[in-house]
C-alpha cells in the first residue's frame, strides 16, 4: 500500500489535539561536539516519552466500533507497547502487550501501569511477535504491529512535517532504525516536501537487519544492546522498499558510541535518551566527516531508559574520558602506608572513591602487598599525571582496565 504526503498531513490532522508537537531545538554543544549544525526532536518529551504514540493514535483512532470492542494486541520491547496502552486506554479498549523477557523492567512496570495486560514472552522483538500473532487469531483482537502498518507509518511521518515547517534549512535527517516505521514515514514526508534533503539511517551494528536487506548481506543478528529499541532480526516488509528508495545511506553504530550519545545527550543537552533515542547522535559521532558543516536534524525518538543502566553508562564514559581511573599499586606491608598512600593522592589532587587491599597474592614477597585504587581524576592528563607520580614514588602502578602500565 503506497503511503503518500497526504496521508502523512492526514495524520497529523488526526493527532493534533492527542499528541504533543514536540519542540525541534539547535544544539550549540552537539555542534561543538560534532563540527555540525544541529537539531534536535524532542520525542522524548510525549507522555510516554517516545515518538511511538504518533503511530498508535493514528492506528487506534481509526479503528470500527467492533474493532475497538475486540481489543488491540501488540509486540513491542517497549515504547510502542506504552504508546498502544495510553492511546487504548484513552479510548477505552482492552490492550494486551506481548514484550521481550529482555525488556527494561521501566518499560514493562509503565506499560502495565497504562492499563494493559503484558505478557512476557521470547529473548527478541520476533519471538514476541510469534507469541503476539497467535493470542491474536485464538481471541480475535486487532493487531497493531509496531511498524509494518499504513497508518503508523503515517503517523510516524508527521514528526518530518514538524521539523521541516520548524526548519526548512535542514539539509539531513538522521533517524534510527528498527523495523523501519520511523524512517519510512519521514523519509516520505521529508523527500516529497525538499526532494533534496538527505535521509540517513542507524541501525546498531550488532542488528543491521536493514543494512543487510538493502546490501543482500548476512551479518548476524543478536547480541545485548544498549539500543533494544531498535534491536529488530528482520527489516520490515512494508519498510524496506521505502527506506531502499528514499534512504541516503545507513550507518551502523557500536555500543561504545551508543553510549557515548546517551551519555551526551544527559550531561550536554541534561535529556534522557535511551539507547535507540541516541542512535542518530552516535552515527555522528561514528562519521563525523560526513555530518561536519550540515545543517542535521536529530530525531531523539525516546527516553525510557533504566536508571540504573543509565548510571553505569555515565561511569563508563568517566572511564573511557579517564576521569574515573584505576590503579594496582605494589606496597610495602606496613602500618601507616595506607594513610600515606591517601595523603599522596590528596597532594596530586586526586578523589579516592575505593580501595581494594590484596596480601596473598604471589607475585608480590610475604612483607607486601596489593593495593587496588579507584579515584576520580580531572582528565587524561591528570590520570597520567598521578600515574607518574606513583611510578616515581616506587609503587610500580599498574592501568587495572588494561592490565599494563602507561606508557
Amino acid at each position: 500500500m503506497k503511503i503518500t504526503l497526504a496521508d502523512i498531513k492526514a495524520a497529523q490532522i488526526a493527532i493534533a489535539d492527542h499528541v504533543l508537537r514536540t519542540p525541534l531545538l539547535a544544539a550549540p554543544h552537539l555542534a561543538a561536539l560534532t563540527g555540525a549544525e544541529v537539531y534536535v526532536k524532542y520525542e522524548n518529551l510525549q507522555v510516554t516519552n517516545s515518538f511511538k504514540e504518533r503511530g498508535a493514535c493514528v492506528k487506534l483512532a481509526a479503528l470500527s466500533a467492533d474493532e475497538r470492542r475486540r481489543g488491540v494486541i501488540a509486540m513491542s520491547a517497549g515504547n510502542h507497547a506504552q504508546a498502544v496502552a495510553y492511546h487504548a486506554r484513552r479510548l477505552s479498549i482492552a490492550a494486551t502487550i506481548v514484550m521481550p523477557l529482555t525488556t527494561p523492567f521501566v518499560k514493562v512496570k509503565a506499560t502495565e501501569a497504562l492499563g494493559a495486560k503484558v505478557v512476557l514472552h521470547g529473548e527478541t522483538v520476533t519471538e514476541a511477535q510469534t507469541r503476539g500473532e497467535a493470542i491474536a487469531a485464538a481471541h480475535n483482537l486487532v493487531w497493531v504491529h509496531p511498524y509494518d502498518d499504513p497508518q503508523i507509518i503515517a503517523g510516524q511521518g508527521t514528526i518530518a512535517l514538524e521539523m521541516l515547517e520548524a526548519v526548512p534549512e535542514l539539509e539531513m535527517l538522521v533517524v534510527p532504525i528498527g523495523g523501519g516505521g520511523l524512517i519510512a514515514g519521514n523519509a516520505i514526508a521529508a523527500r516529497a516536501i525538499k526532494p533534496s534533503i538527505e535521509i540517513i539511517g542507524v541501525e546498531c551494528a550488532l542488528y543491521p537487519s536493514m543494512w543487510n536487506a538493502i546490501h543482500g548481506e548476512k551479518r548476524p543478528c543478536g547480541g545485548a544492546t544498549l539500543a533494544e529499541g531498535i534491536a529488530v532480526s528482520k527489516a520490515g516488509g512494508m519498510t524496506l522498499p521505502i527506506v531502499r528508495e528514499l534512504a541516503s545511506d545507513i550507518i551502523l553504530v557500536e555500543e561504545a558510541q551508543i553510549e557515548r550519545a546517551v551519555n551526551a545527550f544527559l550531561t550536554l543537552q541534561k535529556t534522557m535518551a535511551e539507547g535507540a533515542g541516541a542512535a542518530g547522535l552516535a552515527a555522528m559521532l561514528a562519521e563525523p566527516k560526513r555530518f561536519a558543516g550540515r545543517k542535521v536534524g536529530l530525531i531523539l525518538c525516546g527516553g525510557n531508559i533504566d536508571p540504573r543502566m543509565l548510571a553505569s553508562v555515565m561511569v563508563r564514559e568517566l572511564e573511557r574520558e579517564n576521569r574515573i581511573v584505576s590503579f594496582r599499586l605494589t606496597i610495602p606491608d606496613r602500618p601507616g602506608i595506607l594513610g600515606q598512600i591517601a595523603s599522596r593522592l590528596g597532594e596530586l589532587g586526586a578523589n579516592i572513591l575505593g580501595v581494594d587491599h590484596h596480601r596473598l597474592f604471589l607475585d608480590v614477597p610475604a612483607k607486601g602487598a596489593k593495593l587496588d585504587v579507584t579515584m576520580e581524576t580531572r582528565d587524561s592528563a591528570h590520570a597520567e599525571a598521578i600515574f607518574r607520580a606513583l611510578l616515581a614514588d616506587g609503587y610500580q602502578p599498574v592501568r587495572m582496565e588494561s592490565g599494563a602500565a602507561l606508557e
